[in-house]
């Protein structure tokens, strides 16, 4: 029964999700920006920085040319920002968005209602 419960509690966690998305203050992400956003944020949360080179090579099943057009579309979606090294003006840092902080903050609700019920 625990297995139903947790089951359960999973689908809740996605059709919360799925609403979440639906809401227009959050521009829709496809599963590959999603899969990125989700790659950059274990860096933002540890605390180190996330490069545009780091975040293209990522993910092994991203081609390189891919992952580079979804970084271009995350920034134009506003979910990510850039800001250039300061001692070497070709790297440059992905950061997050007060969109993105938002956004993260609204699946966590979502997870925490999935979880309560």
């Amino acid at each position: 029964m625990k297995n139903d419960t947790n089951s359960h509690k999973y689908i809740k966690f996605l059709n919360l999700a799925k609403a979440l998305r639906s809401v227009t203050k959050f521009p829709e992400l496809d599963p590959i920006e999603e899969r990125m956003l989700n790659y950059l944020a274990a860096f933002w949360l540890s605390g180190e920085p996330a490069t545009v080179v780091e975040s293209i090579n990522g993910s092994k099943d991203i081609s390189p040319s891919t992952a580079h057009r979804r970084l271009k579309s995350l920034r134009k979606k506003g979910y990510i920002d850039l800001n250039i090294d300061e001692r070497d003006n070709r790297v440059k840092y992905i950061v997050q968005t007060e969109l993105t902080k938002e956004y993260f903050s609204e699946l966590s609700n979502c997870m925490q209602t999935a979880l309560q019920q």
